[in-house]
């Protein structure tokens, strides 16, 4: 079946639509820089996103890694009721949004990542598109903010980045 002009130009324009999460220090796959890990200053890295879904009220974002199949989720970034009017968060970002806890040393703030252990290892940030404010209170950890988030998430976008030590 051919397609007419018309058809593909739809068709490009919304594979280009993805809501999607980048950094300019960093490309998807990319070496995540020394700074922003405990070998380096432990600043948080710079993101911005784009193509956001219609009708998101907030922004969540967290940076995490999992081990392998038989361990838990280690989390080191959890900010939320980022406002809707917001498409970026700059290097160490303190004004905009709410700090949730981490994994490694349960505070309600950003916690480098320390990679242990030989070879490279995957983090994931992922930035939340959200239908509404999050009311949470006490202890926030990746699973209860997920879970606060299960029903109202509208889209999500990822950007993967490596280290080793």
């Amino acid at each position: 079946m051919r397609l007419k002009l018309e058809d593909r130009t739809s068709v490009n324009t919304q594979s280009q639509k993805v809501f999607s999460l980048s950094s300019p220090e960093v490309l998807e796959g990319g070496n995540l820089p020394k700074d922003y890990t405990c070998d380096g200053t432990g600043s948080t890295l710079p993101l911005s996103w784009n193509n956001v879904p219609a009708s998101t009220k907030s922004f969540a974002i967290i940076m995490s890694h999992i081990p392998n199949e038989k361990e838990t989720a280690h989390w080191y970034l959890e900010l939320y009721n980022i406002p809707s009017n917001v498409s970026s968060i700059s290097k160490n970002n303190t004004n905009i949004g709410t700090n949730g806890g981490n994994s490694v040393n349960k505070n309600m703030a950003y916690a480098p990542p320390c990679s242990k252990g030989p070879g490279s290892k995957k983090y994931t940030y992922t930035v939340y598109a959200l239908s509404d404010m999050l009311s949470i209170s006490g202890s926030i950890t990746r699973d209860k903010l997920l879970s606060a988030m299960k029903n109202i998430t509208l889209g999500s976008g990822e950007l993967n980045v490596i280290y080793s030590r």
